[in-house]
């Protein structure tokens, strides 16, 4: 143990937000050890490399590992800290039911080597009470240590809940400017924890209990799913009446009270389509709003898919160009990712005619295997595709000039070519979200 002013810390799962927590944390001066089920993740970050898209991750990564602050090993390390950022993704069973599997499985591994006096802290995002479910699952393994908020007196283990909130493209600064949201299963918890981020973060960091912190991360994400349901349930009632929804947004954003967001092709990622569902799971009789925003952004997916599909059979024959797969501009994150959906049943559908653009993948995603379906560079699509469908608003996208694309049939479901035209009626007729 290096002592509470530099703890030793194991961060368990070296993903989009456990490897550059790992790294900003060893930064700070803690010794970390990131431990991952993935032989091939562990390898790339002992070799100083990155397994992910991220903004100056690869340098800070090189860096903490070449000064012997950060290493990875499949296996759990002894620590005083335990950082939990494991998946939870829904049950196999259609009803969106959180799967919570993975974050026990940490708790039973870190039981192994779990001592008094360390502090164990879930970042990933969960339902309420699965903070409480971790601690009750160390408590059944190590009877041998008081746990919080079950034994009398002070417990040996502190045992707390802080969600991230950040944005892919910007992690690296938001896990270290943004505030925290610090629930601990007691307050005495709840310090210890405190005292571990203020190692590291800048943003100010608030004290509240486990079950309050873990609703208020679902709450920051379903807030921004209802807005963006909005915007996309206007885009669906604009093409019913023939409006060009970006002018309609354009001119209601200038009312100084409202601030309508921009619609898509749905809702992507592993935080807006997916948390929603945990409250709703909790009480679904009441979350009525959260419910049917779910279900709007969804069927704007298929919304965008029968659009696009009529397009394309519009137009017989010609090559078809999907822009992007990611679930938003400027990461190669295509978790829940509407784009790839639609991308790939376009691809199902059409086979070799459709080409798909993202320059942030190696290689087409598993379900366009076999469908005939090719990965082009944005230039090969611009030369070769009569459709063009804009599904993610990469900056490579966005820079594209009106005389590489006028030929060409526009569905863009971004609003990123306001001066789009369509090749075959030669008006400037734009077909919008």
């Amino acid at each position: 143990m290096r002592g509470e002013n530099n703890p030793e810390v194991c961060v368990i799962g070296l993903g989009y937000i456990g490897l550059p927590t790992a790294a900003v944390i060893a930064r700070s001066g803690c010794r970390v050890t990131g431990v991952d089920v993935s032989q091939h993740v562990v390898d790339t970050i002992n070799r100083g490399e990155i397994h992910i898209e991220e903004v100056d991750l690869d340098g800070l990564v090189r860096g903490v590992v070449q000064r012997g602050t950060l290493r990875a090993s499949t296996e759990i390390a002894p620590a005083d800290v335990f950082v939990i950022a494991v998946p939870t993704p829904f049950e196999k069973d259609g009803n969106h039911t959180p799967d919570i599997s993975y974050v026990i499985a940490a708790a039973t591994s870190l039981a192994t080597v779990l001592k008094k006096g360390d502090c164990v802290i879930l970042e990933s995002t969960s339902p309420v009470g699965t903070t409480d479910a971790l601690r009750d699952r160390l408590a059944a393994l190590r009877p041998d240590l008081a746990m919080p908020g079950l034994a009398p007196g002070l417990p040996d283990v502190s045992i707390a809940y802080c969600p991230e909130r950040v944005l892919p493209g910007r992690i690296l600064e938001e896990l270290t400017n943004n505030d925290r949201s610090i629930g601990g299963i007691t307050p005495r918890c709840a310090r210890k924890a405190l005292a571990f981020y203020k190692l590291f973060v800048r943003g100010t960091c608030v004290t509240t209990d486990a079950k309050s912190a873990e609703m208020t991360k679902l709450v920051e994400n379903a807030y921004r799913d209802v807005n963006i349901a909005f915007a996309n349930e206007l885009s669906m009632i604009a093409d019913r009446m023939g409006l060009d929804v970006w002018e309609v947004i354009r001119l209601a954003n200038r009312h100084p009270r409202v601030n309508i967001l921009q619609p898509g092709p749905g809702v992507g990622g592993h935080c807006i389509a997916v948390d929603p569902w945990f409250i709703v799971h909790g009480a679904p009789e009441e979350s009525q709003v959260i419910r049917t925003a779910r279900a709007v952004n969804d069927a704007k997916m298929h919304h965008v898919l029968a659009r696009a599909t009529a397009l394309v059979e519009a137009n017989p024959h010609v090559p078809v160009a999907c822009l992007g797969l990611a679930f938003k501009a400027n990461i190669d994150d295509f978790r829940e990712s509407p784009a790839r959906f639609i991308a790939a049943s376009l691809a199902r559908k059409f086979a070799d005619r459709v080409r798909v653009v993202e320059p942030y993948a190696q290689q087409l995603p598993i379900e366009f295997t076999e469908t005939g379906a090719t990965l082009v560079d944005i230039d090969t699509a611009l030369e070769t595709c009569g459709v063009l469908i804009v599904l993610v608003d990469h900056d490579v996208f966005r820079v594209i000039p009106i005389e590489e694309r006028s030929d060409a049939v526009v569905y863009d479901t971004r609003g990123i070519w306001p001066d789009a035209v369509s090749g075959v009626a030669q008006t400037p007729l734009r077909l919008a979200s």
